[in-house]
């Protein structure tokens, strides 16, 4: 019996010394070798500075600049721990609102955006995407704002839609996924343009 325990001892850690420590530094140091810039998070940085990652939205107000989809990510609120508050685009708590389509409250919620914003307004303007941190929006959602980013910056609107279609990304090899435009990356080339 003692032969058998030992022989499982072994094994035991044998595969978690393997399994548990030396395949996942493995990976971790491929990965990092592979890509980089994936394994650090996808940062961007501006004058030195990390202001975002690629892969995670954040909240852009203001007419002068392209908005992104909505978050539903929420934080404990610091005045009672016992409940939450909105905070948009909360890396550390990522959900969606969990409310589903026959919701009062999501329905009303998505009708006064609506209305707020006007007519045409493309979907994933008023929606959540189902991890609350979407850094993309839609082609069509951000055609649909290029008049009054247009106008807050004083800029010719062909200018701004040939920026858009620049920041256009396609179909994953062709197939995969929809096209889609990355709001951090289209703003900071909207800030990189010369001043009019």
């Amino acid at each position: 019996m003692l032969r058998h325990f030992r022989a499982s001892l072994v094994m035991l850690v044998l595969m978690t010394v393997l399994l548990g420590l030396a395949y996942p530094l493995a990976m971790v140091g491929v990965a990092g070798a592979a890509f980089p810039e994936q394994a650090k998070g996808s940062l961007v940085e501006k004058d030195g500075k990390v202001i975002g990652s690629s892969l995670i939205g954040q909240s852009f107000a203001g007419e002068t600049y392209f908005h992104g989809r909505l978050s539903a990510t929420t934080d404990t609120d610091p005045a009672d721990s016992t409940k939450t508050v909105a905070a948009p685009y909360n890396a550390a708590n990522s959900m969606g609102s969990n409310l589903g389509p026959t919701s009062k409250a999501l329905i009303d919620r998505v009708k006064e955006d609506a209305d707020r914003l006007g007519n045409g307004v493309p979907v994933d303007l008023v929606t959540t995407s189902g991890s609350g941190l979407d850094p993309h929006i839609s082609p069509r959602a951000a055609s649909w704002q290029i008049v009054r980013v247009a106008k807050a910056r004083n800029l010719p609107e062909a200018q701004v839609q040939a920026l858009v279609a620049q920041h256009t990304e396609g179909r994953m090899y062709g197939l995969l996924g929809e096209p889609r435009v990355n709001v951090l990356q289209l703003n900071l080339a909207l800030d990189a343009l010369p001043k009019q």
